[in-house]
């Protein structure tokens, strides 16, 4: 297999959940072959059959002992017991590719497969996935890491090839970096979510709906303005200085719930750390806003 174009592959998905079901869909749709995936809860059926149509569902070792590219698409914490018993199983074999989508590990984690042979690769979407037909379209310009063994030079080329293969971005993520990257990561995109919804709720219980038609675009352009501008797109009472708002913010979110209006607090004075790193919040005003928010408590 070459670094520029591989070869077509039988691939074996390891199992059909939001990730591994698109990504074998898009394997797919670039001339691969998916003679095999794994899935036992209703919602992995289903995703098999409308992303993997007529692909068998097998147990995982019969996936393996099928693929020439084996896809490793379980939750992080299931992974190295998954490997430790698929390779207890025999169910490698040398010159298979084996690839795992865990963001938290790296490459060694996969080391009980390659003492059978196997060339070890960890390919980690930067994505979110609900496991449908429009993730595969979302996988084109996304950047998906790579972690390889430090001096498998092969290995990294077969990933970057795989990853620009699916008109991906491949970005080398060395194994000691993965800890960190993945909480990076989940600390945007997961806490996103639970900001928004926190968001959405708080209008509804104020009584303004539809609320997420109304803060979409409003969001949409924070994030942009954050991306391009980094502290500078900071806006709003913290950014500004002007605590009386925030005492009054922090008074209506006691009242309706009082676990969010600690995080209020916390990302508050986040927020005025970084105004005051980004040169918009003087310190004397940084000060009396985290006087404030600690006087509210």
């Amino acid at each position: 297999m070459s670094a520029g174009r591989p070869a077509r592959l039988a691939v074996g998905v390891v199992s059909a959940g939001r990730v591994g079901a698109v990504l074998g869909a898009a394997l797919s749709g670039i001339g691969h072959r998916v003679v095999a995936t794994s899935g036992v809860s209703r919602a992995s059926v289903h995703r098999a059959e409308s992303l993997l149509p007529g692909v068998p569902l097998l147990p995982p070792d019969e996936v393996v002992q099928r693929a020439d590219l084996v896809v490793l698409a379980v939750p992080d914490d299931v992974l190295p017991g998954m490997v430790r018993g698929l390779a207890a199983a025999g169910a490698f074999r040398p010159g298979q590719i084996l690839v795992h989508t865990a963001g938290s590990h790296g490459v060694s984690v996969l080391d009980p497969a390659v003492e059978h042979g196997v060339l070890a690769l960890a390919l980690h979407p930067v994505l979110t996935f609900t496991g449908r037909p429009e993730d595969v379209q979302r996988l084109t310009g996304a950047t998906i890491s790579v972690t390889a063994h430090p001096d498998d030079e092969a290995a990294w080329s077969v990933g970057e090839a795989l990853v620009l293969e699916l008109g991906a971005e491949p970005v080398r993520v060395p194994e000691q970096a993965r800890p960190l990257y993945h909480a990076a990561l989940a600390h945007g995109a997961n806490h996103l979510v639970t900001l928004v919804n926190d968001c959405a709720e708080l209008l509804d219980k104020a009584g303004i709906r539809p609320a997420n038609r109304m803060i979409a675009p409003l969001l949409s352009a924070a994030l942009d303005n954050a991306l391009r501008h980094g502290d500078r797109a900071l806006t709003g009472p913290v950014a500004r200085g002007d605590v009386a708002t925030v005492r009054t913010h922090l008074a209506e979110l006691d009242r309706v719930d009082p676990e969010l209006a600690d995080t209020y607090r916390t990302l508050a004075r986040r927020t005025a750390h970084r105004a005051v790193a980004g040169g918009l919040l003087p310190d004397h005003a940084a000060a009396e806003v985290r006087a404030t928010l600690e006087d509210s408590r």
